[in-house]
């Protein structure tokens, strides 16, 4: 009987998120606007949509109003590339 070697390696996750996709995605599955971002944060609306876009850089003092609205670690936020398994616990 001839042992059938299986062709398939499992796959590995290649997506990367930036700080603005993760922004959003917390935001959307909190269920908040962006509007309701900026009364928790402190945040401007406008800064919210620009940093979701990626037309601002994050910096520290946003990235900690962020994580306090989120209840998370600013690491989180500012280094998703480090920090996916993090992402999907505070979803």
């Amino acid at each position: 009987m001839r042992k059938k070697k299986n062709r398939f390696v499992s796959a590995k996750p290649h997506a990367r998120l930036t700080t603005g996709e993760v922004i959003r995605m917390l935001r959307e599955l909190k269920g908040w606007t962006q509007e309701d971002l900026a009364k928790r944060s402190g945040i401007t609306s406008t800064n919210i949509s620009l940093l979701e876009n990626g037309k601002i850089e994050i910096g520290k003092k946003r990235s900690e109003q962020l994580a306090e609205a989120f209840k998370i670690h600013p690491a989180i936020i500012m280094f998703p590339e480090y920090e996916a398994a993090e992402i999907l616990k505070a979803a």
